[in-house]
């Protein structure tokens, strides 16, 4: 004969544990890492199994049992609701956790990446007061987007193996250019900066981010072709170039094409027109003007 097993959870302690446990187990997939994520899952784990078993150990230690022997089992009508209710959580937790978890990380990306497009801008105008402020702010935002990305992954990118050492390699290369940023050559640091740029850019390509973002860097390489060719007045080189910048910019166009994507446009056109007639004295103003305009958009929109 067999013993009885011992139960001290009534249908509804069971139900409602369930649900307990599929919002635990959410939340530690979605919204946490490390140290609290673990504990979340083992969490989750005890309710989904004290839900499944009907008993509780911690109810048997301080003596609370709402298992009612010989009571009505829970009516089906209840049932429905509660399994219509676990799927509801499941899907919108699932849908709606994925969604903020990306974009409360693009927003934490993108304040900390604003200060790197100023420090990379205004070591490049050698403008050291300038530099070092916004310097100063990029080394401490970074701080806390790796402390905060190290340990935790968001939906979007818990699959990318790369991550961890990408945004170890950035914080590596930022540091090193304290000394450089303060008093040393600040040209030498914006050409440093500018490693930094690719390693971001394969990051929102790998874990398919912002194609805006990733096609305005990926015209930005492009351009600066032209605008080399352009500071040299080789207009044949400038005109040799500019398919690849014209196909860079289009896959701009096809998924921005508002009046600030046709300025640059407009800007770059004008450069090529200047080359094709032989204005090679106008080249380099055009492309400073190409450049300016690019880099409004970008430091808005990049």
């Amino acid at each position: 004969m067999k013993s009885k097993v011992y139960k001290n959870e009534g249908s509804m302690d069971r139900l409602l544990r369930s649900l307990v446990a599929e919002v635990l187990i959410l939340g530690a997939y979605f919204w946490l890492g490390g140290v609290w994520q673990v504990i979340l899952y083992i969490l989750g784990g005890i309710s989904l199994f004290t839900s499944l078993t009907g008993f509780c150990t911690l109810y048997k230690v301080v003596g609370i049992n709402t298992f009612k022997a010989g009571s009505k089992p829970t009516s089906i009508y209840i049932r429905v609701i509660f399994a219509i209710l676990f799927i509801a959580i499941a899907v919108a937790g699932s849908y709606y956790s994925a969604f903020f978890t990306k974009k409360f990380f693009l927003d934490d990306y993108s304040r900390m990446n604003n200060y790197y497009k100023q420090t990379l801008f205004y070591t490049g105008q050698d403008k050291r007061a300038e530099s070092i402020i916004n310097y100063d702010r990029l080394i401490a935002e970074y701080s806390v987007f790796l402390s905060k990305y190290t340990t935790y992954h968001p939906h979007a990118i818990k699959s990318d193996q790369q991550f961890n050492s990408d945004i170890e390699k950035v914080s590596g290369i930022i540091n090193s250019l304290k000394e450089n940023v303060y008093t040393g050559d600040l040209k030498q640091s914006h050409t440093s900066f500018e490693e930094v740029r690719p390693i971001f850019q394969d990051i929102l390509k790998r874990n398919n981010f912002s194609m805006l973002a990733v096609t305005l860097v990926d015209f930005h390489d492009a351009m600066e072709k032209i605008i080399t060719a352009a500071d040299e007045k080789d207009a044949t080189q400038l005109l040799a170039v500019y398919p690849e910048v014209d196909t860079k910019l289009k896959a701009v166009e096809e998924i921005a094409n508002d009046s600030e994507i046709q300025a640059i446009r407009t800007k770059l056109e004008e450069v090529v027109t200047s080359a094709r007639n032989g204005q090679a004295d106008l080249l380099s103003a055009k492309a400073a003007e190409l450049k300016s305009t690019f880099v409004k958009v970008y430091l808005k929109r990049g």
